[in-house]
């Protein structure tokens, strides 16, 4: 029974890791349906803002809770104000822009910080369950994965942003014709998912090393859990978020971290061949 309730922690953490990463991809390419292939590289940012601010000797909860997030939106604004806004509507040029910024981003942080991992103490110290133990900070995650998602969603369904930001994603020509502005929505949404992003980026930086190559390893789960997820944007990210981090987690305890990585992938292409549209997508076309 300990070693199951261990097990179970486990996978809520792989889980909730998956939902931190893709959260911030889910609202940029669900409400703008822009492919940003810099999104690895946002996250890598909020974890090397958590990292700076911290060694600088400002406490770790502001630096993950309150810098990285700022830091990487203001980022998030400046991108969108300077390349993402004469590209909307050319899906190739958004993903050779977002590409080449990718490359930018890491190889201007390779040059301030070199190759080396850098990381911050895993806060909250740990739990013992009978014989076995994991970390406190895991729970923690978790309660904030659930709590921005939440936040959110009360984002969307509750302000006159999200009720904007919503209709431009329906009907912009529409959503404009009765006083909206594309340009401003656009800009604010991207700016929350970079800013969602770099928060994402600064909450792991404790349980992963931080490094110029990290965005690499995260951007390919990011988007196969939102392109899994299908049109819903938090309903399906966190649908397949829960899916594919059981199925990486269970892998893994039953063989390597190797082979879970594959199970992941391997329960994706199943997923799409299945329902192309994502796990939510049938959902909606049944309830137009």
């Amino acid at each position: 029974m300990d070693y199951a309730i261990i097990i179970a922690v486990d996978i809520l953490g792989g889980i909730t890791s998956l939902i931190l990463i893709s959260l911030g991809l889910a609202v940029i390419y669900g409400m703008m349906r822009i492919i940003n292939l810099a999104h690895g590289e946002f996250l890598m940012l909020g974890a090397y803002a958590t990292v700076v601010a911290t060694n600088a000797g400002v406490n770790i909860w502001i630096a993950m809770l309150l810098i990285s997030p700022l830091v990487v939106g203001a980022i998030g604004i400046l991108v969108e104000r300077t390349v993402m806004r004469f590209l909307y509507g050319r899906l190739i040029d958004t993903m050779l822009a977002t590409w080449g910024l990718s490359l930018l981003i890491s190889g201007l942080v390779t040059t301030v910080f070199g190759n080396n991992i850098k990381g911050v103490p895993t806060p909250l110290g740990g739990f013992t369950v009978g014989a076995y133990t994991s970390s406190l900070y895991t729970l923690f995650l978790a309660a904030m994965a659930g709590a921005m998602l939440i936040g959110l969603y009360l984002l969307l369904r509750c302000t006159r942003f999200g009720l904007v930001a919503r209709a431009m994603m329906q009907n912009a020509n529409m959503a404009a014709a009765l006083g909206a502005s594309p340009p401003r929505t656009y800009m604010i949404t991207f700016g929350i998912g970079a800013a969602i992003t770099g928060l994402s980026g600064g909450l792991l930086a404790p349980v992963t090393g931080v490094g110029p190559t990290i965005g690499a390893a995260f951007i390919a789960k990011a988007f196969i859990t939102v392109v899994g997820g299908g049109p819903a944007i938090l309903t399906g990210t966190g649908a397949a978020a829960i899916l594919f981090g059981f199925i990486n987690q269970t892998a893994t305890y039953l063989s390597t971290p190797v082979f879970g990585e594959v199970a992941l992938f391997l329960a994706a292409i199943v997923l799409i061949r299945l329902m192309p549209a994502g796990i939510t997508g049938k959902s909606l076309r049944g309830a137009r």
